[in-house]
This record gives structure tokens, sequence and C-alpha cells, in this order.
């Protein structure tokens, strides 16, 4: 049966070649290692796209900018995008496409050119020339033995995405793509173009161990993976895992890369403004400025004869001018989710929202320091509004939280809220927002909210403090419960972390986004 075409047939089919909860628990059991499964998703991502009809050199007209990390890679591809924008119809530059995962509202937002995200008629017509291609195709037993040989069969939901997003840039005449890496860098489905302009490494920590495994060096290792023989080399200084650099250089010289740059995270001095908040995005915007550098001089714009301002930037032992242009960018940088503040929001008067979708241990002690400085020090209701539903370590995470509110006791939570990331009070979502690969039974009887609610009792207790511990069946009715606490005297500050996902819902609930 044909289906429809339409945006919402377009989402309700990507929704389908989500993984199933069964099925991502009986991965994690399978007698594969994770490379060895990762390796052959890798080559199962060229069979597809060369079924789409390209080989992976077209890739290389599109001047690819790859960048993995643990935390900051988002920002910084944000920061780069922003920079880059300055440079928009020159010659070398005329469209600048963006990739970047996950989404917050709309699935759409993954694929960006210019800055915005695509239209939903776009979406929905290369979303279906890419399944259509698909449908028509089969794969070739003798390049990927691990693919079945039927039309039927289609990538799942990120492999998808990443396909589509490389047959909309090519279609719509990119050249300039900024790539955020998936999960890892080495097999990760990102990583299939030939000759990136650049490829650079934010700042490292654990996580996806399953995939990437438990210790710095394997994650390190994997993150290396994208660097190619004869690309330019961006790495983040690693002060939290120096053990790290060893691993990431060792695999950069090995490659073959034609230049290997270490930014230091004190590189783009404090007075630069930046478009995002966190002391710790000072880091991420060093890192970005490193990559545009390069990338303008790859496509033979001298950089010394830039426009220079009168900010500089240290470069190791040197310095030199940031281009007026290149401040323009770092203040003008947007990236919804990450320490983002939104006060007044209508239907919730009164409520000041300080929202971040730290989601690891680094980020969120990040997180925690950006809220600290950013709150008030009036003597005003405080709220804690947080979920992660997907990871082993969550409780970890919820300790660290804490730990790291305390620091400043001043801004320690009167009531603290646990929700599911259901978006609306009739356990609805959006269509952009369906995930299958949680269990449902957990999520309806809120599994992982009681153990969360308790898990924070019990360090009340331990140090001697009782915030009012609260658990909602979705984010909606979470929202209401928070506005209600709000009178005549006095407004709510809300801290809101833990987890893109229910960073996303809050997002749509405020803005009423719901299609």
């Amino acid at each position: 049966m044909r289906l429809g075409r339409s945006y919402k047939d377009a989402i309700n089919a990507l929704n389908s070649l989500q993984s199933n909860f069964a099925a991502v628990q009986a991965a994690r059991f399978l007698d594969v290692l994770p490379q060895q499964r990762s390796m052959l998703s890798l080559n199962e991502v060229l069979e597809y796209s060369r079924r789409l009809g390209y080989a992976p050199d077209d890739f290389n007209r599109l001047n690819v900018i790859h960048i993995a990390g643990t935390k900051g890679k988002g920002s910084t591809c944000a920061f780069t995008e922003s920079i880059l924008s300055r440079y928009r119809g020159q010659d070398s530059i005329s469209k600048i496409g963006l990739f970047t995962s996950p989404h917050l509202v709309s699935v759409r937002e993954r694929i960006r050119i210019d800055g915005e995200p695509i239209s939903k008629s776009k979406f929905a017509h290369y979303f279906f020339e890419v399944w259509d291609r698909l449908s028509s195709t089969t794969s070739d037993a003798g390049q990927c033995p691990t693919l079945q040989p039927s039309a039927e069969v289609k990538p799942m939901y990120f492999k998808y995405l990443t396909l589509l997003s490389f047959h909309v840039f090519m279609c719509e005449n990119v050249d300039t793509a900024i790539y955020e890496v998936g999960v890892g860098g080495r097999y990760d489905c990102t990583n299939i173009v030939r000759r990136p302009s650049v490829a650079a490494v934010t700042s490292l920590g654990i996580d996806h161990t399953f995939m990437l495994g438990d210790t710095i060096e394997s994650i390190a290792w994997n993150k290396a993976g994208i660097f190619k023989r004869g690309c330019s080399a961006v790495v983040c200084e690693q002060p939290d895992y120096p053990q790290s650099m060893d691993i990431v250089e060792r695999e950069a010289r090995a490659t073959g890369v034609s230049s290997f740059e270490v930014v230091h995270a004190s590189a783009v001095p404090a007075h630069v403004r930046l478009g995002l908040a966190g002391d710790f995005q000072h880091r991420n915007a060093a890192v970005a400025v490193a990559i545009a550098r390069t990338h303008l001089r790859q496509l033979g714009i001298d950089f010394g004869l830039l426009n220079a301002g009168t900010d500089t930037i240290t470069d190791g032992d040197a310095s030199f001018a940031l281009p007026d242009a290149f401040v323009r960018g770092l203040a003008c940088a947007r990236w919804d989710g990450r320490c983002q503040t939104i006060r007044n929001s209508p239907g919730y008067d009164r409520v000041t929202w300080y929202i971040d979708g730290a989601h690891t241990v680094e980020s969120i002690r990040g997180a925690c320091a950006w809220f600290r400085g950013a709150v008030t020090r009036c003597d005003v209701p405080r709220v804690l509004l947080f979920n992660q539903q997907n990871r082993d370590n969550t409780t970890q995470l919820l300790q660290h939280l804490y730990e790291g509110v305390r620091e400043t006791p001043q801004v320690a939570f009167d009531h603290v809220v646990f929700t599911t990331n259901v978006t609306w009070g009739d356990g609805s979502s959006n269509p952009d927002f369906v995930s299958m690969n949680v269990s449902k039974d957990v999520v309806d009887k809120m599994v992982v909210q009681k153990k969360l609610a308790e898990w924070w009792a019990a360090l009340d207790v331990q140090h001697g403090l009782s915030a009012h511990k609260h658990i909602f069946p979705n984010i909606e009715k979470s929202l209401r419960f928070i506005h209600s606490l709000t009178n005549d005297k006095w407004d709510v500050e809300v801290f809101v972390c833990g987890s893109l996902h229910l960073v996303g819902g809050v997002l749509a609930v405020l803005k009423g986004i719901r299609d």
C-alpha cells in the first residue's frame, strides 16, 4: 500500500523505523562486540547511500566539518555555523547545512540550511525521495552481507535521518555542511565522508559505554576515528582527562592528518560576549573559532586579510585579532535547550525557567554552575524538574546534581518534581516526540520517577534537608503544578535538566506547540 505523502505521513513512517524497547535490550546481550556491530552498521550506511545513487567521494563537495565529542559538540556546531554564516554569499560559501541530534520539538531541527530547519514540505518531499529510492533497489550481498536483499527493509531511525540529510544537502547545493556525530565517531553513521574539511573533537567524558567502552581511552579512540588522511584536525584541550590527549594525537598522526591543533580552554577571553550562556561555553567557542578559521583557509580565504577587530584569541603561545565577523558570530549564536532562560511564558507568568539538557556527569556539573550563577538571590520558591529515562547511571547523575546545587546553599530546592517525558495532560505526545525504545509499562507505572524520588529523599535525610517531592505522569501536569506555586508576592524559579527529551517537551508546552 502506498504511503501518504504529507509531513505527518513522513513522521509516522520515520517513527516506524525506531528500534523498540525489546530490540534495544536484546542488542545488549548479542554475542557480538559493540565495535564489530558498529563496523557492520557503518558498512550498511555506505551500502544504503550507494542505493540512493551516491558514492562516498560525492559528499566531498559538501566541504564537511565533522564534530565529535562527549559534551559541547552541539554548541560548537552552533557557534561554528553562526561564525561561517557571516561569510555566506562569498564565492566559497553560498549555503551552509547543519545536521545535529537529537531534536527538541521538531525532527526538522536536525536538518538546517542557513540557520533554519527545512520546511515541512521539503522534509516530506526529500523523505519520500529517499524512501522510494530504497524501495526500488536492493542491497548487494557482496558489498554488505549483513543487509537483507529486500527493498522493504529500511535503515533504522538515525541512519535514515543521516542519509536524508546528505540527500537534502546534495540536492540543495549546500557547499559547507556541519555534521554533529551521533554516538562516538569511528563507527558513527555520519562517518562516511572521505575528505572532510575539518574534523574536530570537543570535550570528552564517560558516556554511551555500551557502545564505546567504559574507559576514557576507549572513548577517545572512538572519537578520534573521524580523522581522515589529509584533513585538518582540531581538538579541545582535555583538562579533566589529560590521558585522552595521547590517544587522540596518536590516532591523528597514524591517520595522516594534514594539521593537528590543540585548542586551549581559555583561548577565547572571558570578556568576549557569547550568545550561549554558561562559563564552559568559552571552551566550545574557542573550538568553533579554530574550526571556522581552518575551514575558511581550506576554502582559500586568507585569514590574515579578514577584517580584524580589537578582541584577541590565544593560540598556544601566539595570539591574533578576532575578525569582527567572528565576534558577531559568537555573540549571535543560538542553541535552544542549553543554558536557556525563559521568563513569563504565556500561561506561565511569574515563572522563570532555567533550562539545560545536561545528561552526563560532566555536563550536569556545568549546568549546575550556570544555574547557581544565573538565579536571583531572592527568597523565592525554587523547583527542580528532572527526568532521565534511558540511562543506567541516572541516580549517579541525580547525586551530582544534588551536590552541584548544594555548593550554593541559597539556591536549594523547595520542591523537586519528577516526570515522564510524556508531553500532554491527556497522555499524548507530539508525533515528533514518539520514542519506542523505552518500556511503555515502565513509563506508565512511573517506575523511574518513583525511584528518583526515593533517592532524592535519601539524600535529603543524609544532609538534613526536606524538599517536597512530587511525581507526575506527564510534562504538562508538572508545569501546571509548578505554576500553581506562584502568587502575588513571589515568582518561582525552576531548573529543568536531565534529558534533552524532557527539555523538548517543556519547550513544546511553554510554546503551545501541539501537532
